[in-house]
Parts: C-alpha cells; sequence; structure tokens
C-alpha cells in the first residue's frame, strides 16, 4: 500500500517535513569527549579512537608516497579517464567563478577596493563509511587548488585493514594534494581543529560526513576554525507533474537513498498517479540495486506528497529547503523562476541528479539539513577571503572628514573623531 500524503495544510508542513536527524544535543556529548580527548592527548587520542570507531589501530597517519603510487597502478585506466574528465567540467565551472578586482572611486580622492586572497590552510573530509567517495575529492580539492591554498590536507578514514580507497589515493594525487592522513570521524575534525603532531591545523574545515561529522564541524567553529557549511545525511527532493516519467524519478530518489540510511528522499506532485506509478518503480528498482539493505531502511523516511497547484509545490518545496533539488514538469520555467532555497537544481528528464554528484561541473558538496535557507554550496569562493582596502588623499580627507567627526562625536567616540581632527590641522597649517 502506497502512503501519500494529500493536500496537507500548511500548519502540518513542519511535521511532515521533518529531517530523520538524531538531535544535536543526543551526538554533542560523544563529540564533546572526542574533541577533550584529542585536545589533551594528540596522536594517542587519534589512534585510541580511530581502533574504536574504524576497527583499526595506527600510530603512523600519513600516507607515504609508496602507498600512493601502488594505489594508482590499481585504478583502471578507464576510470581514470572518467575521473579526468569529471575533474575537467569542475575545473572549466570552478575557473569560470574567478571574478576582477572590485575597484572604486566612492568619491573624490577616496579610493576602496576588494582583492580575494587564499586561505592558507583547509582541511578537507573526505567520507569512507558505506561508500569511499573520491568524487568529493575532486569537489573539494580542485577548487582548493585553483584558489591556490598553499597547505591543503585531506582526511578520510581508513578501512579494517588500515588503508585508503585506491580510488581517493588516485584522484588525490590527481588534484595535487600531498598530505593524506588516514584519520575520519570526529577524530579526523579534532585533529584539525587543535592541530597534533601528525595532523596539521588547519583553519577553515570542509566536506560532507554523517551526523557525528557534521556535529564535530560544528564544535569546530567555538575554537575559531571556520567550516564551510553544516553538511549532513543527503537528501533529495523532486517535483514531477504528469509529464514526468516515474521510472526516471525513482531511479533519482533511489540514487540518494543509497548514501546511508539517515538519507532522505521526498516526491511532490499535482497527479496522483505519477506518485502511485513511482512508487511501484522504487520496489521493482530496488530489487536491483546492491545495496538494497541500505536503500529499504532510507526509503522509511521517504514522503510522497500531494499537492493542488504548482504554487503550493513552490511554497511547501522553499519550505523544506531541498540539498538537492529535481524539476520534471512541463512548466519547469515556473519553478526556476521562483526558487529561493535550495542546494542544488536539476533541470528536465535527462538531468540526473548524479550527474552533478560526479562530472557535470557543478559542486556536489552542498547544504542538507534546511541549512539551504542560509548557506551555499562549496565553490571557489569558499576558500577566499575578500580583504577589502581604501586609500585616502589630501583632498579626500578634507571632502570626507567632517562627515567622519560628526559620528563620531555622536557616538562618543572622541579618539575617532581626533584621528580626523589631528589630520585636517596638519593639512590646514601646511597650507
Amino acid at each position: 500500500m502506497t502512503s501519500i500524503t494529500k493536500y496537507p495544510p500548511i500548519s502540518t508542513w513542519n511535521k511532515l517535513l521533518q529531517r530523520p536527524t538524531k538531535s544535536v544535543e543526543a551526538i554533542e556529548s560523544v563529540v564533546d569527549v572526542v574533541f577533550a580527548a584529542v585536545k589533551s592527548e594528540g596522536d594517542m587520542a587519534i589512534s585510541r579512537y580511530t581502533k574504536q570507531f574504524d576497527k583499526v589501530y595506527l600510530e603512523q597517519f600519513l600516507v607515504s608516497n609508496k602507498e600512493v603510487d601502488t594505489a594508482i597502478s590499481f585504478v583502471s585506466e578507464e576510470l581514470k579517464q572518467a575521473i579526468k574528465q569529471a575533474k575537467s567540467n569542475i575545473e572549466t565551472f570552478h575557473t569560470a567563478q574567478k571574478t576582477n578586482k572590485v575597484d572604486v572611486e566612492t568619491q573624490l580622492g577616496v579610493r576602496c577596493w576588494q582583492e580575494k586572497r587564499p586561505i592558507e590552510s583547509v582541511g578537507l573530509y573526505i567520507p569512507g563509511g558505506t561508500a569511499p567517495l573520491f568524487s568529493t575529492v575532486l569537489m573539494l580539492g580542485v577548487p582548493a587548488t585553483l584558489a591556490g591554498c598553499k597547505e591543503i590536507i585531506l582526511c578520510t578514514p581508513p578501512n579494517s585493514e588500515g588503508t585508503i580507497a585506491n580510488e581517493i589515493l588516485y584522484t588525490a594525487a590527481l588534484c595535487g594534494i600531498k598530505t593524506i592522513i588516514k584519520v575520519g570521524g570526529i577524530q579526523a575534525i579534532a585533529g584539525l581543529t587543535f592541530g597534533t603532531k601528525q595532523i596539521p591545523k588547519v583553519s577553515k574545515i570542509f566536506g560532507p560526513g554523517n551526523q557525528y561529522v557534521t556535529v564535530a564541524k560544528q564544535l569546530a567553529t567555538k575554537f575559531g576554525v571556520a567550516i564551510d557549511m553544516p553538511a549532513g545525511p543527503s537528501e533529495l527532493l523532486v517535483m514531477a507533474d504528469a509529464t514526468a516519467n516515474p521510472a526516471f524519478i525513482a531511479s533519482d530518489l533511489l540514487s540518494q537513498a543509497e548514501h546511508g540510511i539517515d538519507s532522505q528522499v521526498i516526491l511532490v506532485s499535482t497527479n496522483e498517479r505519477t506518485l502511485i506509478e513511482t512508487a511501484k518503480q522504487l520496489s521493482i528498482q530496488t530489487q536491483l540495486l546492491d545495496r538494497q539493505s541500505i536503500i529499504e531502511k532510507a526509503l522509511e523516511n521517504k514522503k510522497l506528497i500531494l499537492v493542488n497547484s504548482d504554487q503550493v509545490a513552490v511554497d511547501l518545496i522553499n519550505y523544506y529547503g531541498p540539498e538537492h533539488y529535481i524539476l520534471c514538469t512541463k512548466n519547469n520555467a515556473f519553478f526556476v523562476d521562483k526558487v529561493i532555497n535550495a542546494g542544488s537544481v536539476f533541470i528536465g528528464p535527462y538531468t540526473p541528479e548524479s550527474a552533478g554528484d560526479y562530472a557535470s561541473g557543478t559542486n556536489h558538496t552542498l547544504p542538507t539539513n534546511g541549512y539551504a535557507k542560509a548557506y551555499s554550496g562549496v565553490g571557489l569562493d569558499s576558500f577566499l577571503k575578500n580583504i577589502t582596502f581604501q586609500e585616502i588623499t589630501k583632498e579626500g580627507l578634507i571632502t570626507i572628514g567632517n562627515t567622519i567627526e560628526l559620528m563620531a562625536e555622536a557616538e562618543g567616540l572622541m579618539a575617532h573623531k581626533n584621528s580626523v581632527t589631528i589630520r585636517l590641522k596638519s593639512i590646514d597649517d601646511e597650507s
């Protein structure tokens, strides 16, 4: 029996669209303990928690050149070419994001400009878990390199043999990343936050992860380390009408469901038949997939929602703020024009979400859990800082000086006023 939520009133949307995530409070206690241990014990704590969480004891975390060379030899030429093509597209799109210096004279003699500088040290977190996401190496490594970050540290969890997936090591080498650390989970984020003998401290941490990694990243900000965004379990919302292909829709929903049991997929439609037929396709296609047990668990969190108009659909979707948003309607332009909250949008029947995950060029590191209402996905600017500059001539200070003096005096900050007054007097004395 297909469970469809029909015409839900706005008052029920908050409960209907809840994510299947644990509360931060339920996770914070574990994260706090690991952070405190890493801060005080360094690499000893890293080794202990790697043994506990990843079932392998390691004293040395740095991947050697020999390990990288061996890994490269085990990656097929066919896959290498695919990764190179994806890298090329990602480079093309992210290179196009470069902007010119902003330089303007706000008034005569007052020049202001803005320039971008790379963040010097960044940490890239690459999930291992149930699937080693070497594609994320491209999504983070390419813009970090294009931005000119001097120190790029990649952390990823080892398997039970203490090794890293060949594809991750190959892709890291392709991106020019030299420092690869065999550490994952909370302990990796803590290591990047505090720095240890083997793990450098960084200024900003990037990358998706499970709920524990997400909370760990948020905790890192309390210790002066920036993060890209709170990117947790994956999610996808599809908007489809009577013209959509249910088999296509189901394949996209399943592509996100296979990420993990805490992933969420939602289908919104103005046509009940589309919902029913897609549900049938979900059952059929699930039986053909390798990660069936993960998918079935994730599909327990799915939502099939029937609405009575395109406008209601738009309002509900913006209320949810999906990480990934697919449009399969006869009126895609209407929906594109009204997107307010979404991480990345995929338009039309031949734009699968997996294209953005791998090779089209856009970045797949995106805000989840409703953070698309306030955060952008990772891009070139994520690895850069905007620094403003200004230069004022004598003539400029004469013109703007009295404005500054009046405003400073009104705020009761007389030293601010005096810094202008003393200069204006000097100029007056010269004349």
